[in-house]
C-alpha cells in the first residue's frame, strides 16, 4: 500500500513539482496553500506524511503542526522549505516535525525522505543535523559525560570505512549521498550501516545520531 502524504505549500507551482519528484511512489491525497486549508484538509483525509512548508499565510507550518499534531498522532511531519536558517528549523522541529529537508533536495531524495518518515525515521538535509542536535542539546538537563566521550568501546570494533558511514549516517545523509560521498555503491553502505548497528548494539538510526552526539563523533 502507497505511503498516503498530504502537500503543504503556498506555492502552487512548488506543489506541482513536488507531486512531479514523488511520482508513483507515494499516493498524494490532497493539497493546500495555507494554514486553514491545510488543517481542514489534513482532518478530512488523515495521511500518513504531511509534507509541510514552513512559511505559509496564516500563521505557517508550526500553526498546523500546533493543531494537529495531538489531535492525529498517527500523522508524519516533514518539513520542506527554502530556509535553512536555524530558527525555523527548531521550531518546527519543537513543534513535532520528525524532519527537515530543504527545497534543494531532487531526484530520488523527496521519495527517499517521506519513506523514512513514514517508517519512523528522523530526516535532516544534512548540514542541518549539526545545530538541530546542539539546540536540543542546549536545552536539554545536562548528564553526567564520560571523560574521555570518544571512548566508547564500540568505536572500537569499526573499521576505518565503517566510521565513515557512522558519521555521514548520524548526520542524517541519504544511503545514495554517503555512497556518492565515499564512491562506494549503495548496496555497500546498506552492509556497512547494518554492521554498524550491529556493532555498537543499536537499533535505527535516531539511536546512532544520539550515541554519536554523546561521543562527539558529529
Amino acid at each position: 500500500m502507497s505511503t498516503r502524504v498530504y502537500l503543504v505549500d503556498d506555492h502552487a507551482m512548488v506543489r506541482s513539482g513536488v507531486r512531479a519528484e514523488l511520482g508513483g511512489a507515494v499516493d498524494v491525497v490532497g493539497e493546500a496553500a495555507d494554514v486553514e486549508g491545510a488543517v481542514a484538509g489534513i482532518r478530512a483525509t488523515v495521511p500518513d506524511v504531511v509534507l509541510l512548508d514552513v512559511h505559509l499565510p496564516g500563521g505557517g507550518g508550526r500553526a498546523v503542526l500546533e493543531t494537529l499534531r495531538a489531535e492525529l498522532p498517527s500523522v508524519r511531519w516533514l518539513a520542506l522549505s527554502v530556509s535553512d536558517a536555524a530558527e525555523d528549523v527548531i521550531a518546527v522541529i519543537r513543534a513535532g516535525a520528525r524532519g527537515y529537508v530543504t527545497k534543494t533536495i531532487s531526484g530520488p531524495d523527496p521519495r527517499d525522505a517521506v519513506a523514512r518518515v513514514a517508517d519512523g525515521d528522523v530526516v535532516f538535509s544534512p548540514r542541518l543535523a549539526g545545530f538541530v542536535l546542539d539546540a536540543f542539546a542546549a536545552t536539554t538537563p545536562s548528564a553526567p559525560q564520560p571523560e574521555d566521550p570518544a571512548t566508547d568501546p564500540g568505536l572500537d570494533l569499526l573499521s576505518a570505512r565503517e566510521r565513515e558511514v557512522m558519521q555521514l549516517l548520524a548526520r542524517g545523509y541519504t544511503y545514495r549521498e554517503i555512497g556518492s560521498r565515499l564512491f562506494i555503491s549503495v548496496k555497500t553502505v546498506e552492509s556497512h550501516a547494518s554492521n554498524v548497528l550491529r556493532k555498537l548494539q543499536l537499533s535505527n538510526r535516531n539511536e546512532l545520531t544520539r550515541w554519536a552526539a554523546t561521543n562527539r563523533l558529529l
